[in-house]
Protein backbone atom coordinates (compact mmCIF):
# COMPACT_ATOMS: atom_id res chain seq x y z
CA UNK A 1 0.00 0.00 0.00
CA UNK A 2 1.87 3.10 -1.22
CA UNK A 3 -0.56 5.65 0.19
CA UNK A 4 -0.42 4.39 3.78
CA UNK A 5 -0.19 6.50 6.91
CA UNK A 6 -0.12 5.41 10.52
CA UNK A 7 -2.48 7.15 12.90
CA UNK A 8 0.23 9.46 14.27
CA UNK A 9 1.05 10.74 10.80
CA UNK A 10 -2.65 11.34 10.03
CA UNK A 11 -2.99 13.26 13.30
CA UNK A 12 0.13 15.32 12.62
CA UNK A 13 -0.82 16.20 9.04
CA UNK A 14 -4.36 17.17 10.09
CA UNK A 15 -3.16 18.98 13.23
CA UNK A 16 -5.33 16.95 15.61
CA UNK A 17 -4.56 14.47 18.36
CA UNK A 18 -4.30 10.74 17.81
CA UNK A 19 -7.29 10.41 20.16
CA UNK A 20 -9.31 12.63 17.82
CA UNK A 21 -8.56 10.38 14.86
CA UNK A 22 -9.57 7.32 16.92
CA UNK A 23 -12.76 9.10 18.02
CA UNK A 24 -13.70 10.04 14.47
CA UNK A 25 -13.17 6.44 13.41
CA UNK A 26 -15.35 5.13 16.29
CA UNK A 27 -18.06 7.67 15.43
CA UNK A 28 -18.16 6.55 11.80
CA UNK A 29 -16.75 9.84 10.49
CA UNK A 30 -13.75 7.97 9.13
CA UNK A 31 -13.87 4.53 7.55
CA UNK A 32 -12.49 1.76 9.77
CA UNK A 33 -8.81 1.62 8.94
CA UNK A 34 -7.29 -1.74 8.04
CA UNK A 35 -4.51 -2.90 10.33
CA UNK A 36 -1.05 -4.19 9.69
CA UNK A 37 0.12 -7.58 10.91
CA UNK A 38 1.49 -5.76 13.95
CA UNK A 39 -1.93 -4.21 14.65
CA UNK A 40 -1.22 -0.66 13.49
CA UNK A 41 -4.02 1.25 11.78
CA UNK A 42 -3.22 2.21 8.20
CA UNK A 43 -4.98 5.21 6.67
CA UNK A 44 -4.97 6.69 3.17
CA UNK A 45 -4.48 10.33 2.25
CA UNK A 46 -8.28 10.54 1.91
CA UNK A 47 -8.51 10.07 5.68
CA UNK A 48 -6.30 13.12 6.17
CA UNK A 49 -8.50 15.11 3.79
CA UNK A 50 -11.59 13.91 5.66
CA UNK A 51 -10.19 14.98 9.06
CA UNK A 52 -9.31 18.38 7.63
CA UNK A 53 -12.85 18.70 6.24
CA UNK A 54 -14.34 17.71 9.62
CA UNK A 55 -12.26 20.35 11.39
CA UNK A 56 -13.26 23.03 8.90
CA UNK A 57 -16.93 22.08 9.11
CA UNK A 58 -16.80 22.23 12.92
CA UNK A 59 -15.18 25.67 12.77
CA UNK A 60 -18.16 27.04 10.87
CA UNK A 61 -20.69 25.47 13.18
CA UNK A 62 -21.49 21.99 11.93
CA UNK A 63 -22.11 19.40 14.63
CA UNK A 64 -20.50 15.97 14.31
CA UNK A 65 -23.91 14.47 13.54
CA UNK A 66 -24.37 16.98 10.70
CA UNK A 67 -20.87 16.25 9.43
CA UNK A 68 -21.61 12.53 9.53
CA UNK A 69 -24.63 13.16 7.32
CA UNK A 70 -22.34 14.87 4.83
CA UNK A 71 -19.46 12.39 4.78
CA UNK A 72 -21.25 9.07 5.09
CA UNK A 73 -22.57 8.18 1.66
CA UNK A 74 -25.96 6.53 1.95
CA UNK A 75 -26.90 7.00 -1.68
CA UNK A 76 -28.96 9.39 -3.73
CA UNK A 77 -31.91 9.34 -1.31
CA UNK A 78 -29.89 11.46 1.10
CA UNK A 79 -29.33 14.19 -1.46
CA UNK A 80 -32.44 16.17 -0.44
CA UNK A 81 -31.55 15.96 3.27
CA UNK A 82 -27.97 17.07 2.59
CA UNK A 83 -29.20 19.86 0.33
CA UNK A 84 -31.49 21.14 3.10
CA UNK A 85 -28.74 20.86 5.73
CA UNK A 86 -26.30 22.80 3.56
CA UNK A 87 -28.94 25.45 2.87
CA UNK A 88 -29.57 25.90 6.62
CA UNK A 89 -25.85 26.12 7.34
CA UNK A 90 -25.31 28.70 4.60
CA UNK A 91 -28.09 30.81 6.13
CA UNK A 92 -26.43 30.49 9.56
CA UNK A 93 -23.03 31.47 8.14
CA UNK A 94 -24.58 34.46 6.34
CA UNK A 95 -26.22 35.60 9.59
CA UNK A 96 -22.92 35.22 11.46
CA UNK A 97 -21.11 37.20 8.75
CA UNK A 98 -23.71 39.96 9.04
CA UNK A 99 -23.11 40.18 12.81
CA UNK A 100 -19.34 40.19 12.25
CA UNK A 101 -19.61 42.98 9.66
CA UNK A 102 -21.76 45.00 12.06
CA UNK A 103 -19.26 44.53 14.86
CA UNK A 104 -16.41 45.43 12.51
CA UNK A 105 -18.20 48.68 11.73
CA UNK A 106 -18.48 49.41 15.45
CA UNK A 107 -14.76 48.74 15.93
CA UNK A 108 -13.88 50.99 12.98
CA UNK A 109 -16.06 53.73 14.52
CA UNK A 110 -14.25 53.36 17.86
CA UNK A 111 -10.87 53.46 16.12
CA UNK A 112 -11.80 56.66 14.30
CA UNK A 113 -12.94 58.24 17.59
CA UNK A 114 -9.65 57.33 19.25
CA UNK A 115 -7.65 58.65 16.32
CA UNK A 116 -9.54 61.95 16.31
CA UNK A 117 -9.03 62.48 20.07
CA UNK A 118 -5.36 61.49 19.92
CA UNK A 119 -4.79 63.86 17.00
CA UNK A 120 -6.49 66.73 18.85
CA UNK A 121 -5.30 66.15 22.40
CA UNK A 122 -2.34 63.77 22.21
CA UNK A 123 -1.58 60.77 24.40
CA UNK A 124 -2.85 62.41 27.59
CA UNK A 125 -6.45 62.34 26.36
CA UNK A 126 -9.15 60.29 28.05
CA UNK A 127 -10.35 57.54 25.79
CA UNK A 128 -13.86 58.24 24.45
CA UNK A 129 -14.33 54.56 23.63
CA UNK A 130 -13.94 53.51 27.28
CA UNK A 131 -16.49 56.13 28.29
CA UNK A 132 -18.93 55.07 25.54
CA UNK A 133 -18.64 51.39 26.43
CA UNK A 134 -19.04 52.16 30.14
CA UNK A 135 -22.20 54.19 29.45
CA UNK A 136 -23.58 51.43 27.22
CA UNK A 137 -23.03 48.87 29.98
CA UNK A 138 -24.56 51.20 32.56
CA UNK A 139 -27.67 51.75 30.38
CA UNK A 140 -27.95 48.00 29.78
CA UNK A 141 -27.69 47.28 33.49
CA UNK A 142 -30.37 49.86 34.36
CA UNK A 143 -32.79 48.55 31.72
CA UNK A 144 -32.33 44.96 33.02
CA UNK A 145 -33.12 46.12 36.57
CA UNK A 146 -36.18 48.08 35.39
CA UNK A 147 -37.45 45.01 33.50
CA UNK A 148 -37.13 42.81 36.61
Amino acid sequence: MQDAFRIGEVAKRADVSVDTVRYYERQGLLPIAPRTGAGYRVFTSEAIDRVLFIKQAQEIGFSLNEIRALVVNNGISDCRRIHDLLNIKLDEVDARLKRIRSFRGKLAHYLAECQEVLTRLGNAADCPVVEEIAHTELRSSKSKKAAA
